[in-house]
């Protein structure tokens, strides 16, 4: 499996996690140091930023998560150990638009590191 491929399926695995509600995903493919940043979270003003044990706690209570949704992967950006991916996301509520970045830890696998994420309501 190429790199390339890999952070794809890291990126799926971060998709799915959400969509499935699965914690235990989500923290295989989260870095330990992981945030999510967004500005105009849920229509509040300014930069909100969530840790990872903050964002699994939220899956895991049903505040975010839980739909299905549908993935387009926009671009694949990656050079030795970093890289980046643009993506789009669509659920019933929902559209999403995130730069993810990814580094490759220390065990050898592709962690998702900080997810900056704009989130927009379907009319």
């Amino acid at each position: 499996m190429s790199e390339k491929d890999k952070i794809r399926q890291s990126i799926i695995d971060f998709v799915k996690g959400g969509d499935d509600s699965d914690v235990e995903l989500l923290d295989k493919v989260l870095h330990k140091d992981f945030r999510v940043t967004n500005n105009g979270f849920m229509g509040t003003s300014g930069v909100t930023v969530i840790d990872k044990q903050e964002y699994l706690n939220n899956i895991q209570n049903g505040i975010f998560g839980g739909l299905p949704r549908k993935m387009v992967i926009e671009g694949i950006d990656h050079s030795g150990i970093i890289a980046s991916v643009k993506l789009r996301i669509e659920s019933a509520e929902n559209n999403f638009l995130s730069y993810n970045s990814l580094i490759l830890d220390i065990d050898n696998k592709w962690k998702i590191v900080n997810n900056l994420a704009i989130v927009k309501a379907k009319e």
